[in-house]
């Protein structure tokens, strides 16, 4: 429910120390390190900057390079492992670089072929479909349409200039059909793009092309073209993928070596990383750094070890800071929730990331955001198909990046979440299939309730969503409480919309409205009850001014009192009053559209059931139509109204419960560690 217990430590070790130390953190990787600047001491102008051996961005870049090799053929480098730190050696990025340089050079033929032969086929297919675009006219169209982008041209050449015309017609898109064939001339028939008739008519002019009149006859030779054109398409394909085949192969006999270099490389800089923190005096190495109180005495005995005890550890809590004056208190945030909770922890950090100390939301928030999309998205097998959907999102996403995995697994909650409340509510596909659990929402919507059920109308539905989102702003308002009292921010504690009397007047207010309710809108309680509900908490809260006032003055930062200043305290009481009756009427009924949608979702499903009736036609028992219909409409609703429903339970936690009592100020805890992402 809390983050982590953060500490700093600030340590000293001996220059010709910090290679090893530097080892030891990046081996135990729980450090996040902060700038010695930002460190106020007298000493601060003493140090120096620790310049690494290579340059971290070219690293990076070389590394960015073999990645481009190796991703293509699906090879993702793994993480740096321990042995490899233990084999750590200096890079010689020019010497890299260079290796890189040589495999380019092996590939550079190949790709170079690839795009002219890619380039080729694209033509070919513009070609042919402005063939194809013409139909059974094409001679008679295309000479008479200026708005053509191909040229037909018909005529002959000598024999001995045949074969050179056709090798060097190769070098553009073209289609080149014997018509005829005489003692010493061959009649063609050529076909090429508009854009290539310059380079065509120097081909022609080199042959001795002589023109003829285009022919009707010629009308029949159109499927000989579009033949000749998907021929020279496919064999181009193939050459495609002989030469794809070729480049894997080629990469293939490299990739170790690859990996090898990159592991190198992604070790020298996290290395180098880590001392980049570092500030030098003339013979010692300082550096800081948050890391969770559990590791502390783990790292510790290794810097000790490492540094053969000769080092100083100094370790600060956060609220314990005094020693050393850090511009920037707050420690970073380290979440300590279980994996299956990484789906709902990205929503939380998706809104911010609470304020170090304070009330981490991920567990409740599995809680709220399933029951609410269960409530709206009730359906066993619609939930199913859910379910078997993040499922195959988890496996196609697998080892890519982590957001698409934590969405995967969502809608994977999401489904068996839809499953629960649609066994309570007895729909299977819109069916009831079986007996519900808990009433039949499906019978409801459509007037014909159960009426052995306590929840016999739309109002009784409507009651349970506004009943739910009571409770979750009620937890909302004891997650504030306990921020507050972590805080020792006693004043908001008590004297706050989110504190104690804005709580009493909420939950005076909700009494009020019950009691008027039972009683047909036609009583109130007694006047002594609404004063002690909602006019006592409501004049208190007029003190939070005035005691803010006098806070503020005795740390020095308050103004002088003015006649204008109980003025002011009368605004912003009021302001405060208007909010919290105001806020807490509109965040209770906001919950509705937990009811609405889940109104809605049965609403479609019958709607459907009832386009697939009237598809039946009379005395059908079943056919083909409706059953169409049946599976359209579930696949719509579980499209939009899973989406619809997944939207608004994350609205509803967003701005009903975390404006509750969510302070979105914290900085999230990344240490420098062998398994570092960029």
């Amino acid at each position: 429910m809390f983050t982590a217990r953060m500490i700093k430590l600030f340590a000293v070790v001996l220059d010709h120390d910090a290679d090893k130390v530097t080892e030891e953190l990046l081996r135990e990787g729980v450090m996040q390190f902060i700038n010695i600047t930002e460190i106020e001491h007298e000493w601060q102008g003493r140090l120096n900057d620790v310049s690494p051996q290579v340059s971290l961005a070219k690293i990076a870049m070389i590394r960015k390079r073999i990645e481009g090799f190796l991703t293509p053929l699906g090879i993702y480098p793994k993480t740096p492992g321990e042995i490899d730190l233990e084999n750590r050696r200096p890079v010689d990025l020019e010497e890299e670089n260079k290796n890189l340089d040589r495999i380019a050079d092996e590939l550079q033929e190949i790709r170079k072929r690839q795009r002219t032969i890619q380039q080729e086929i694209l033509k070919l297919e513009g070609l042919s479909r402005q063939i194809e675009m013409y139909g059974p006219g094409l001679t008679e169209t295309v000479v008479s349409s200026r708005y053509s982008f191909i040229t037909i041209r018909v005529g002959k050449v000598h024999k001995d200039n045949y074969q050179r015309l056709t090798d060097e017609m190769k070098d553009i898109p073209s289609v080149l059909l014997t018509i005829h064939k005489e003692e010493d001339a061959h009649h063609l028939f050529l076909i090429f793009m508009k854009r290539d008739t310059e380079r065509a008519q120097k081909i022609l002019d080199r042959a001795g092309w002589a023109e003829a009149e285009l022919s009707r006859k010629l009308i029949s030779l159109k499927p000989d073209i579009t033949l000749n054109l998907d021929e020279k398409i496919k064999q181009l394909q193939e050459e495609q993928e002989s030469l794809r085949r070729k480049a894997k192969e080629s990469m293939g006999l490299h990739s170790r070596d690859l990996n090898r270099m990159w592991v190198q490389l992604r070790v020298n800089e996290l290395f180098y990383k880590v001392q980049s923190y570092f500030k030098r005096s003339s013979r010692t190495m300082i550096f800081s750094g948050w890391l969770p109180a559990s590791k502390q005495s783990s790292l510790a005995e290794k810097i000790i070890h490492a540094a053969s005890g000769r080092c100083f550890l100094e370790w600060h809590e956060p609220e314990k800071d005094t020693a050393l004056e850090v511009k920037e208190k707050n420690a970073p945030v380290k979440f300590r929730n279980p994996e299956f909770l990484a789906p709902f922890q990205m929503l939380v950090t998706n809104f911010g990331v609470p304020e170090y100390g304070t009330v981490d939301p991920t567990p409740f928030v599995m809680f709220s955001y399933l029951m609410m999309f269960g409530l709206m998205f009730a359906d066993v097998g619609q939930g199913a198909v859910l379910a078997l959907a993040g499922l195959f999102g988890m496996f196609f996403f697998k080892g890519k990046k982590e957001a698409w995995q934590n969405i995967s697994k969502l809608i994977v909650w999401c489904g068996f979440s839809s499953m629960v409340t649609g066994a309570l509510f007895g729909s299977y596909f819109g069916m009831a299939w079986c007996k519900p659990l808990w009433f039949d929402f499906h019978g409801i919507i459509s007037s014909h309730p159960n009426k052995q059920s306590y929840i016999n109308d739309i109002f009784d539905i409507l009651s349970i969503a506004i009943y739910f989102g009571i409770g979750i702003i009620g937890f909302g308002l004891l997650f504030n409480w306990i921020n507050l009292f972590i805080k020792r921010r006693w004043i908001d504690l008590v004297l706050d919309k989110g504190g104690v009397l804005g709580a009493w007047i909420y939950f005076g207010g909700i009494y009020i409205a019950r009691y008027m309710i039972m009683y047909e809108y036609r009583q109130l309680p007694g006047s002594g009850v609404i004063f002690w509900l909602v006019g006592l908490p409501a004049l208190l809260l007029y003190a939070k001014g005035p005691f803010n006032f006098v806070h503020k003055r005795k740390k020095g930062t308050g103004k002088e009192f003015t006649l204008m200043t109980p003025l002011n305290f009368g605004m912003e009481w009021i302001v405060e009053l208007l909010e919290v009756f105001a806020g807490y009427l509109s965040n209770t009924l906001s919950f509705m559209r937990v009811a609405g949608l889940g109104i809605a979702h049965v609403s479609l499903m019958l709607s459907f059931f009832e386009l697939a009736r009237m598809a039946q036609g009379q005395g059908a028992a079943f056919n083909l139509w409706s059953l169409l219909i049946l599976i359209t409409g579930n696949i719509l609703v579980i499209g939009l109204e899973g989406l619809t429903a997944g939207v608004q339970a994350l609205r509803l936690n967003y701005y009903e419960f975390f404006t509750k009592f969510f302070r979105g100020s914290g900085e999230v805890y990344l240490p420098v560690s062998l398994k570092s992402r960029d």
